[in-house]
């Protein structure tokens, strides 16, 4: 490891000083080894959900007490969004503090110590593990807070040391192939400050960090060292492809920021093997699976073009979106431990961007979707809206969406009140708005759950939300019988018509992993249909345990089955 982690190190920093890595790997050896992992992978067989505390429960004392809520529910890892320190103008991805928890989600006042901290947090994760919930957490390592301590030390003189842990120039041409990705809120990568400029490659309030700086690289990785060692399972990486700067590139994916995470993983590895990280990687696939390296970077990343593709198919009653996007011309074989993660929404907007989307599918799913002026997010390329509004409160296609992401290959997440149908939150979005100073749509899709409104809700077992949340129940109570859905091979199946025409409308495949074989068959369109199975009669269907007999199979409008064979 040490040989490894040198190599990696001299590519990095050929001239940086050898002792100061000899210095951190000194410091390794004071931490707690933990015990080979014996299930390293447990990510291919967890089921996600996603949720912010406050927003979810208040605080970690309040979250504990619904963890029995979201053990029902089915899912076996939180992924808590944002929960470190942080002024909250970005919800929380602008970060103030890498070690230090907000004190409204710890039920403590501004100046608690780190014991006290220490103490509730692994409660809380002691009561989330004894319920077999992975516990899993945001870290933006490309941007801090411009309230952190490292960028308020770099701004109070040029020679202090923490000046080089960012990008100054009083040149604002530098960096030109590097895209404005907040496109209609900012309008450059530089933020005026005193007579030079930052670089940003988000909000103007978050200054990239610089990676050049080899003593940077190290405070970061003993942050997710010190959160590894009070038990974190993971890490969602926030913005991992923008962490190095090259001029004359566009400042995405270039070879360094890969050599940082084999670094990264090398290290977390080698005090806990099973610690998950999570590449937040917003691009083509084809980039995307860089980020697996040889098995050796992150094991999980995200698939974001699937996501419009389901929407797509969804809206177009048609097989097509779902079965391009997944073919190996578009999205390539993966490294044996590795795993993609799947989802339909998150506290982002539906994503649209062209790095890895089509302009004609920018177009039409945002002319299909974008159904409020006020739901558009960076001038056509997202929409911010949640499921129930997407889906016009329709709990058949809700059910079909979330079908699809649970039989796909992949680990599915499931974002917080989605179970149940909650809507956009525009009140929360005028509250953040006039906070933050910029309008940021993505707000519509984040507010507080209203449990008390939410119980009167559920008790109606006709209700919208009763029935979105016993189809999502069903789904993820039969996929977890079977691990073919997070570990086995897809192979799609078209069907053909009665008349022996292949239906496009209908989207069929086998999930299949040693003796575990499925078939999935899904019905895109607002019509009836009848297709022809070809896998012998008698097929048991696993979500309402009916037995089909013949091999003509009539399915309703986004209807769904998953057969036994």
């Amino acid at each position: 490891m040490k040989d490894t982690l040198k190599n990696i190190w001299e590519q990095l920093y050929p001239t940086s000083d050898i002792g100061l890595l000899e210095t951190f790997l000194n410091e390794l050896g004071s931490k707690k080894h933990a015990l080979k992992a014996e299930h390293p992978d447990w990510y291919k067989d967890a089921v996600v959900y996603a949720l912010y505390v406050d927003l979810f429960a208040e605080n970690f004392a309040e979250l504990t007490k619904k963890l029995d809520y979201l053990q029902q529910l089915g899912v076996n890892c939180l992924w808590l969004l944002p929960i470190l320190d942080s002024p909250m103008r970005d919800a929380g991805f602008d970060i103030r503090n890498y070690d230090r928890i907000r004190n409204d989600l710890l039920g403590l006042p501004e100046n608690f110590t780190k014991s006290e901290q220490e103490e509730i947090f692994e409660n809380f994760l002691n009561e989330a593990h004894s319920r077999g919930l992975r516990v899993i957490f945001d870290i933006a390592l490309n941007h801090v807070s411009d309230t952190h301590p490292w960028f308020q030390q770099a701004i109070t003189e040029p020679e202090n040391p923490y000046r080089d842990y960012f990008i100054w120039s009083d040149d604002t041409s530098r960096y030109s192939g590097a895209r404005v990705i907040f496109k209609g809120i900012e309008t450059s990568n530089w933020e005026p400050f005193g007579n030079t400029n930052y670089f940003h490659r988000f909000f103007s309030f978050q200054p990239d960090l610089n990676y050049r700086n080899p003593h940077l690289l190290l405070d970061m990785l003993r942050n997710f060292i010190y959160w590894q060692q009070i038990g974190v399972d993971g890490f969602r990486v926030d913005a991992i492809p923008y962490l190095w700067k090259e001029e004359g590139t566009d400042c995405e994916n270039l070879p360094q920021t890969h050599l940082i995470m084999k670094f990264f993983r090398l290290v977390l590895d080698s005090l806990k093997q099973d610690t998950l990280l999570l590449a937040e990687a917003c691009q083509h696939p084809k980039k995307v699976v860089e980020y697996f390296g040889n098995g050796d970077e992150c094991q999980g990343a995200y698939h974001f073009p699937l996501m419009p593709m389901i929407f797509k198919a969804i809206a177009k009653h048609d097989t097509e979106p779902i079965v391009t996007i997944l073919n190996r011309n578009t999205t390539p074989e993966i490294p044996a431990n590795c795993q993609w993660f799947t989802f339909l929404r998150c506290h982002d907007e539906l994503s649209l961007e062209l790095v890895y989307v089509s302009e004609s599918d920018r177009k039409y799913i945002h002319d299909t979707y974008c159904r409020k002026p006020e739901w558009d997010f960076r001038q056509g390329e997202g929409i911010s809206a949640r499921l129930a509004n997407l889906m016009e409160y329709d709990e058949r296609r809700i059910g079909l969406a979330y079908s699809i992401m649970a039989t796909l290959q992949g680990t599915p997440v499931i974002y917080y009140g989605d179970e149940f149908g909650k809507e956009n939150d525009e009140a929360f979005y005028k509250e953040m708005t006039a906070y933050t100073g910029k309008d940021d749509t993505r707000f519509l899709v984040r507010g507080k759950i209203d449990w008390k409104l939410l119980e009167k809700q559920l008790k109606d077992e006709t209700s919208f939300q009763s029935n979105v949340l016993k189809r999502l129940k069903t789904i993820l109570k039969v996929r977890k019988k079977h691990p073919a859905f997070g570990r086995g091979t897809l192979e799609f199946k078209p069907l053909k018509n009665t008349d022996n025409t292949t239906n496009p409308h209908v989207l069929a495949y086998t999930r299949t992993f040693g003796n575990d074989q499925l078939l999935i068959v899904q019905n895109l369109s607002n019509r009836p249909q009848n297709v022809l199975v070809d896998f012998g009669k008698n097929l048991k269907e696993l979500l309402s345990h009916h037995v089909f007999d013949s091999e003509m199979i009539a399915i309703a409008p986004y209807a769904y089955y998953w057969f036994s064979i």
